[in-house]
């Protein structure tokens, strides 16, 4: 009885440590404050929140909630970009290459070209 007990536990702990870690992979948490979308092509009608687009080689894009979800983490080519329509708690950015990029805030250019690689700020939502 005992056995049975012990790999019935070990089953569980198997079951949720592969739950955590697939939750804890790039692209497969739920963030019900924001939305992305990365694509090739034009610049959307919204532009929402936060808008970045790679112009040019590549660039390393990290965005987060503050304090929380991991929503984007990962290097964009050229041509490619994210749109955070909705961040209800405001969003934490690093961009690693600023004249790689174009980064628009609340529909508004941000110039960030002239910053340090690794450069980071904050979105309010």
């Amino acid at each position: 009885m005992a056995i049975v007990g012990a790999v019935v536990l070990l089953v569980t702990l198997l079951a949720l440590g592969g739950f955590f870690l697939y939750r804890s992979l790039p692209g497969t948490g739920v963030s019900a404050s924001s939305s992305e979308t990365v694509s090739d092509g034009e610049e959307p009608n919204n532009m929402g929140v936060l808008y970045i687009r790679v112009i040019g080689q590549s660039s390393e894009v990290f965005v987060r909630v503050p304090g929380g979800d991991v929503l984007l983490d990962q290097e964009l080519s050229q041509g490619q970009s994210v749109n955070y329509v909705n961040a209800d708690e405001g969003l934490e950015v690093t961009i690693g290459d600023p004249a790689a990029v174009e980064v628009y805030v609340h529909g508004e250019q941000r110039d960030i070209s002239d910053e340090e690689p690794g450069h980071s700020f904050t979105v309010e939502g």
